[in-house]
């Protein structure tokens, strides 16, 4: 038996494997990478590599057996079909046999463009048949931090999200989420709706911000539309500049903030505040 992590190098994907090493030896789990330049590290650390892309459905026939268990981690590719991304590797779970596929989805109640691949993945996930478990992530804190120093040099940070609240956790948190699943018992067909311990908005977040810098910055809040012509006025394509923008509709309606405690309760601990992430950030600038 062995636990495979498709999307293994990316961010999440890492934090993945690092948790899993923590509770299984490294051979009996898999790291699913694109290229073997990208699995290097992983075959360092003695985790078993395969070469296989969710655009290439051949590249996924025989990989897994009868009893693995499995993470899909969802594709990042916007222009691409992400739903027929994600069935080809529960196609390939489902001729195998797996014991149980997990899929990396989002909070249920995040009704924007973002959200609508990963409710149809979750629609052909469970007509599969497969033992399935929906990890529903909401957002990672860290996407929150990019870009940090520029908004302490212009002293305001612009956003379009109202006073809504997010319940964001790190990757590291989601990450020990997936792994509690994969190492675990009795989460088979279920779905977590995984968060942070407490929602936070973005006056609390630029508050923060001037708390550890000592500066005054100040949030301001712009409309959705205003919002799409500021990003794609910075160089952003107009796809993705919609998406965010959507993101951040959410984000107001106050879909990203649930606090429910499954995540705290998988991973045996409080998730990471904010202000440990601004901080973290801030190291780094």
């Amino acid at each position: 038996m062995s636990i495979f992590v498709t999307g293994a190098a990316g961010n999440l994907g890492r934090f993945v494997v690092q948790g899993l090493l923590e509770k299984v030896p490294a051979d009996q789990i898999t790291a699913v990478v694109r290229s073997k330049e990208k699995g290097a590290d992983f075959e360092a650390l003695g985790v078993r590599v395969a070469i296989a892309d969710y655009n290439a459905p051949e590249t996924f026939d025989g990989l897994f057996s009868a009893g693995d268990k499995v993470l899909l981690i969802s594709s990042s590719e916007m222009t691409q079909d992400r739903v027929a991304q994600h069935k080809v590797v529960i196609d390939a779970a489902r001729a195998s046999g797996v014991a149980l596929l997990a899929y990396t989805s989002a909070t249920g109640t995040h009704d924007a463009p973002l959200a609508e691949a990963h409710r149809g993945t979750e629609k052909v996930l469970v007509a599969s048949g497969l033992p399935y478990v929906l990890l529903r992530n909401n957002w990672y804190s860290e996407m929150f931090v990019d870009g940090l120093d520029s908004v302490i040099e212009r002293g305001v940070l612009v956003r379009a999200a109202g006073e809504g609240r997010i319940a964001s956790a790190t990757r590291a948190d989601f990450a020990a989420g997936a792994a509690a699943v994969l190492t675990g018992e009795g989460h088979e067909n279920r779905t977590y709706e995984l968060g942070g311990d407490h929602a936070w908005n973005f006056t609390e977040f630029t508050a923060e911000l001037g708390k550890q810098t000592g500066k005054e910055i100040v949030y301001a809040p712009v409309g959705v539309e205003a919002y799409v012509d500021l990003l794609i006025g910075a160089g952003m394509p107009g796809l993705y500049a919609e998406i965010l923008a959507g993101a951040e509709a959410s984000f107001a309606k106050g879909e990203l903030a649930g606090t429910n405690g499954d995540l705290s309760r998988l991973i045996g601990r409080p998730t990471t505040p904010i202000a440990d992430t601004i901080t973290a950030a801030l190291q780094r600038v």
